[in-house]
């Protein structure tokens, strides 16, 4: 674990290094919680044995124990601040999220050089209102883009996304905002997350 200085106060990468990296998958939590999140943990678990290194950031609002995020430019601002620390292995660095830190990724990456951005659980909309479309922050990047979407998450279902060949979109069956699946479903909690990683996985091949 590594503390990194920002302009917010201070943040936290945990690193889980790959024996032979190609790459470096740098990902950061929502807004209602941290990186204990399933999705983070089993892309942890699974990318450094195909080649990925994953760091795992809390924001510096988490780490000060706050319940609440900051406004969007203040996320980014430390995003920015943070972004030295994770290329300083001097490998292509894939910029992530989920949920809120989805977003972030999006906003920044090109200005930070990233190789390409995954997004997991992107917040298309507020629960409930279609209306509030944030499809331009996903669009904007101009990166190679993964999403990956729970099919049943409130925030943006898959067939909500617009047809666009700026990002390919993976979804995982009956999974909620935070990729859970319910007891009835025709998957298990541990196959739904092998869908996610799997298509991760492929994806990162994919860019090298």
């Amino acid at each position: 674990m590594e503390t990194v200085s920002t302009r917010s106060g201070d943040a936290r990468v945990t690193w889980h290094p790959a024996p032979h990296p190609t790459l470096l998958l740098a990902a950061s939590h929502g807004a209602g919680g941290g990186i204990e999140a399933r999705d983070l943990q089993a892309l942890a678990a699974t990318l450094p044995a195909h080649g990925v290194t994953v760091a795992l950031v809390e924001q510096p609002w988490r780490v000060a124990g706050k319940k609440l995020a900051p406004a969007p430019k203040t996320l980014d601002a430390a995003w920015h601040d943070l972004w030295p620390a994770l290329t300083r292995p001097g490998l292509p660095v894939i910029a992530a999220g989920r949920s809120a830190g989805a977003r972030v990724a999006c906003r920044t990456a090109a200005d930070l050089g990233a190789a390409a951005v995954l997004a997991l659980s992107f917040p298309l909309h507020p629960p409930g209102r279609p209306e509030k479309s944030r499809a331009a922050e996903l669009l904007g990047s101009g990166l190679p883009t993964l999403v990956v979407q729970g099919g049943n998450d409130p925030f943006g279902r898959p067939a909500e996304f617009p047809d666009s060949t700026r990002y390919t979109l993976v979804e995982v069956p009956y999974g909620d905002h935070g990729f859970a699946v319910p007891k009835r479903a025709p998957l298990d909690q541990d196959e739904a997350l092998a869908t996610l990683t799997a298509a991760v996985a492929a994806w990162t091949r994919s860019l090298g």
